[in-house]
């Protein structure tokens, strides 16, 4: 490890911590990872990658799947020197009825870390609490905070900081909704969430993110120029995320009024950043003109992936 990766690390000790949301977390601890994603991003594109993690080992289980995750994760854990092993539940005990804590009690013997990708949020959670090793959320139905993580480092890559940039998300009230909402008010960002009825954010988790701020503002509303007047970001996702597949037609109906558009992105400020977290369809949530656009970052952004990966895994298994 190099002096200034050091010098990085000094500020917090995230050892054996797990990362299943940003709740979890204190500003000064996510500021520190993205502090770390930024140096690890710049070693990397000088050549120069330090291998903090060499001859541990990361369990990565996937019940959804998945491309950015998977790469991100499989590649970050390689090239800090460690090795991934990709575990599907249709290859693991997992998915032929083992235990939750059972499989998290022999994977502790084996591993040094698991990512796990899956539905619900209570997986993750009664795995973490069963596991001795950190336990990684790659995304589940309630939150992706590995997802934010890498919006945040390209926010702070375009605005030159987080405190009071203005978010605008038009949408579907997910899992990426929920983690914005908290990634927003724990860094002081300004959040305004638009939604049709029956497709807002979990109530209990927007009011849980208005909890932790006070001077910065977490609106939901249905008026989606509303939300995007004086926008830094405008941010949007698919209208129907994996496992509500049968439900596409009756949401893009629900959701026909929130397509980020040219005339959309003319409400919000001029130098306005797109961003979308991928996979997207393109004439759906976001027309072709603005996600191929000057104002969009989404192929930045999912490269960030790797970046907030690497720095995640070194903190929590270095």
């Amino acid at each position: 490890m190099t002096a200034s990766m050091k010098s990085v690390n000094s500020k917090h000790q995230l050892t054996g911590k797990d990362f299943l949301t940003l709740a979890d977390y204190t500003s000064e601890e996510i500021n520190y990872l993205l502090e770390l994603a930024s140096y690890q991003k710049k070693q990397q594109k000088n050549g120069k990658i330090d291998q903090p993690l060499k001859g541990k080992t990361l369990g990565m289980i996937f019940e959804k799947s998945s491309t950015r995750t998977r790469v991100s994760f499989e590649v970050g854990i390689y090239q800090l020197g460690g090795t991934g092993l990709f575990l599907s539940t249709d290859d693991i005990q997992l998915g032929r009825g083992e235990p939750i804590p059972d499989t998290a009690k022999v994977l502790s013997g084996y591993l040094d870390g698991i990512m796990i990708r899956t539905y619900s949020q209570s997986v993750v959670e009664e795995l973490a609490a069963n596991a001795s090793i950190p336990v990684i959320n790659g995304l589940t139905d309630m939150y992706h905070p590995c997802q934010m993580l890498a919006d945040m480092q390209t926010i702070n890559e375009e605005k030159g900081k987080l405190n009071g940039v203005n978010v605008a998300y038009i949408g579907d009230g997910n899992n990426v909704a929920h983690s914005l909402m908290i990634g927003s008010a724990k860094m002081g960002m300004n959040i305004s969430i638009a939604a049709p009825k029956g497709y807002q954010p979990d109530a209990t988790i927007t009011e849980k993110a208005r909890s932790f701020t006070s001077n910065n503002k977490v609106v939901v509303t249905e008026d989606v120029t509303e939300a995007v007047k004086n926008a830094d970001v405008i941010y949007t996702d698919v209208w129907a995320s994996m496992g509500q597949e049968s439900e596409q037609e009756k949401r893009v109906q629900a959701f026909k009024e929130f397509q980020v558009n040219k005339q959309l992105l003319s409400y919000a400020k001029p130098d306005v950043t797109f961003m979308h977290c991928l996979p997207a369809h393109r004439g759906e949530e976001v027309t072709a003109e603005v996600i191929d656009g000057k104002h969009s970052v989404v192929f930045q952004q999912a490269e960030n992936r790797l970046h907030a990966q690497k720095a995640l895994m070194t903190a929590l298994m270095g």
